[in-house]
C-alpha cells in the first residue's frame, strides 16, 4: 500500500509540474497587435494621397493660402 501511495503522489505531481510549465508558457505568447486606423484626413498633406482616399477630399481655396484635405460628410442614415 505504501508503495501505490508514493506511486500516485509522484505521479500526481508530475501532472501538477507539467500543468504549471505550460500555463507559463501560454501566458508568455505574445497577442496579436490591433490593427491600425489609417491616418484622419486633416493630416494628410499631400494633394495626391488625399484624392486616393474614399473618405477625404482635398479643398482649394482662393487666393495664396495651401490647400487642405478634409473627410468628407458622412451619409445619412434613413
Amino acid at each position: 500500500m505504501h508503495k501505490t501511495l508514493l506511486k500516485t503522489l509522484g505521479i500526481s505531481a508530475a501532472t501538477a509540474a507539467l500543468a504549471f510549465f505550460a500555463y507559463g508558457a501560454a501566458a508568455q505568447e505574445k497577442k496579436a497587435a490591433p490593427a491600425k486606423k489609417p491616418a484622419a484626413c486633416t493630416t494628410i498633406k499631400d494633394d495626391a494621397a488625399c484624392k486616393a482616399r474614399d473618405d477625404c477630399s482635398w479643398t482649394e481655396p482662393k487666393g495664396k493660402a495651401k490647400g487642405s484635405c478634409k473627410a468628407k460628410p458622412k451619409a445619412k442614415a434613413k
